[in-house]
């Protein structure tokens, strides 16, 4: 049975299920959250108003039987944070369950009555409109619990009270296997347009769905086998690699001896403190404490990676997952704060309030550099959470983001690009990365056109990264070959080993071709993903973005930074070349 449009429209509390156009046809995830947030939102609408919708899509693989780690879902929209498009991308429960009811994607559009607030309960028999006021004010861990009692197993999607208060740092959560928020489509202020949609949660029960239809089985399970080897090889993703052992964290010492780990709002590469945050001071923490703490965890079903990891308090249960690398950073180094205790605690903050961790973090390295608090403060930091859910003036500032607190406290020093935070990587150090902040259409973000591949990790041979050369097109073929992979439904860091073992990245061609039916081959990863990129870069031009926003802030070109004391060099001739081709033909 061919895949189904659900489009759900919160005005009039309708449900309605469309045939897929032909010119859709061929995207999923990714590809496909673009396509039609090209095609049916107005690049000049307000990211609040009427006029914009979430469209949430699995990948092409994604509820296929057993394709390793393949189980992530693509959120799209016009950015709350950005006002340009946005794909932002979880793992969790819900992008196989999407996937094995047959649906393509859905769109959610239209507003509802004032101050209502809805539940959407998607089953094989359609969509309930459920009352969600009982679930207003409060944070994912009581909303996952409380839907899991009435619906059990179910993939929760939800937001946190910013998302409810339409913030710009407002991310959507999904549940994990443990009925646990901390898997978020995070970055870009999706939860927002959830919220400004009036609902609070989507459940999804796969229960009797048709399942994913498979075109060519045999292929599809040659692919899946040499995928599936190529990733119990590779040094990073192997059972007992380096991310199930340390989890992503495992980046903490690396990037801090390379210098590219930004500390105190980017104002050096080095934290003296990070071996107390680092992967291996977690994890044994973590093996000391036991109970249900643990490195190797799996952030959704049929993850063979298995990065995540569950943080236990002092006597053994679960407090927060998961900590990630870029998490430790913005709530720790960035804010000169070196204590893995209170980075756990705020990150429980963040999952259970609805935030980016990220651009929750780099807001508070903002206030701390604007005087509010001094670096290092880490009682100070976790208090500012209280003011986030207490919806003081204060509160709403931080949870606006970065360039909303920089204005409020007056600093200058604003690292962002297309009003985005960057992440845990210092551009200066790592040109690469930095070509990709600038450039990409979704703001700064590393998962864009993950350059530290070869620049730190050395995947598919070392480039330095303190070298401008070549780091326009090295940034490109990332860019396109992560929007091929974003639409794939498979984990970014399935990157590692398909970039270093051949039969990896053949495997994951033949998957998608066997699941899809498509004619497609290795050589086709890389100008198909250019296709979506250039989707996406026209609706930010028709939104009113130019050259001009594809550039790295100011200070960053006339500031050093230690130890490397290099200042960003790439020119901005060089930064339009990643882009040009767009308008060639």
């Amino acid at each position: 049975m061919p895949k189904k449009i659900l489009r759900i429209d919160m005005t009039d509390l309708k449900a309605t299920y469309e045939d897929v156009p032909e010119k859709w046809a061929r995207w999923a995830g990714r590809g496909l959250t673009s396509a039609i947030v090209c095609d049916e939102i107005d690049p000049a609408c307000h990211p609040l108003g009427p006029n914009n919708k979430l469209v949430i899509s699995s990948g092409w693989v994604t509820g296929s039987p057993g394709a390793p780690s393949s189980g992530r879902t693509s959120f799209g929209s016009k950015s709350p944070l950005t006002g340009g498009i946005k794909e932002s991308n979880s793992g969790g429960l819900s992008g196989q369950k999407i996937a094995r009811l047959g649906l393509a994607a859905i769109i959610i559009e239209g507003t509802p009555e004032k101050d209502k607030w809805h539940t959407l309960v998607i089953t094989k028999d359609g969509v309930a409109f459920e009352d969600a006021s009982d679930l207003v004010g409060k944070g994912m861990y009581a909303v996952d619990e409380a839907l899991w009692k009435k619906y059990p197993k179910t993939a929760v999607i939800g937001i946190g009270p910013v998302g409810e208060m339409k913030l710009s740092n407002a991310g959507i959560s999904v549940n994990d296997t443990e009925n646990k928020p901390g898997r978020y489509a995070g970055r870009g202020g999706l939860g927002a347009v959830m919220g400004a949609r009036g609902v609070k949660a989507i459940v999804i029960d796969d229960t009797g769905g048709p399942g994913v239809e498979i075109a060519n089985m045999d292929l599809y399970k040659q692919g899946r086998r040499s995928l599936t080897e190529a990733i119990q090889e590779h040094a990073l993703t192997k059972k007992d690699g380096a991310l199930a052992t340390y989890g992503t964290a495992v980046l903490v010492n690396i990037l801090n001896e390379a210098g590219g780990f930004p500390t105190r709002n980017f104002s050096s590469g080095n934290f003296e403190g990070a071996g107390k945050i680092s992967g291996e001071a977690m994890a044994e923490i973590v093996a000391k404490r036991g109970g249900e703490g643990t490195m190797g965890h799996a952030c959704h079903p049929g993850c063979i990676i298995k990065c995540s990891n569950v943080y236990p308090d002092e006597s053994g249960k679960a407090l927060v997952s998961a900590i990630e690398y870029e998490t430790i950073w913005a709530l720790g180094a960035n804010c000169g704060i070196d204590d893995i205790e209170y980075i756990a605690h705020a990150t429980r903050e963040c999952n259970d309030l609805g935030l980016d961790t990220i651009e929750a973090g780099n807001a508070i390295a903002i206030a701390m550099e604007g005087g509010l608090l001094e670096f290092g403060d880490s009682e100070g930091a976790l208090k500012l959470f209280d003011d986030i859910r207490k919806r003081t003036p204060l509160g709403r500032i931080l949870a606006q983001g970065v360039e909303a607190t920089a204005k409020a406290f007056g600093v200058h020093r604003v690292p962002t690009v297309k009003g985005q935070s960057m992440p845990a990587y210092a551009p200066r150090a790592i040109k690469g990365i930095g070509v990709t902040y600038a450039t990409t259409p979704m703001g700064a973000d590393h998962t864009s056109g993950y350059t530290i591949a070869p620049e730190i990790a050395g995947v598919s041979g070392k480039v330095d990264p303190l070298s401008d050369e070549g780091k326009a097109d090295l940034s490109l073929t990332f860019q396109a070959a992560t929007a091929f992979l974003d639409s794939s439904g498979y984990c970014l860091f399935i990157a590692f080993p398909i970039m270093d073992i051949k039969k990896g990245w053949t495997g994951m061609v033949e998957t998608i071709a066997g699941v899809t039916g498509m004619d497609i081959g290795d050589d086709d990863v890389v100008p198909i993903g250019k296709e979506i990129l250039k989707m996406e870069r026209l609706f930010n031009e028709r939104a009113g973005f130019t050259s001009a926003d594809d550039r790295l802030p100011e200070f960053m070109l006339n500031e050093k930074l230690p130890p490397h004391n290099n200042v960003w060099t790439i020119s901005n001739q060089e930064l339009d070349k990643v882009y040009e081709w767009v308008h060639e033909n």
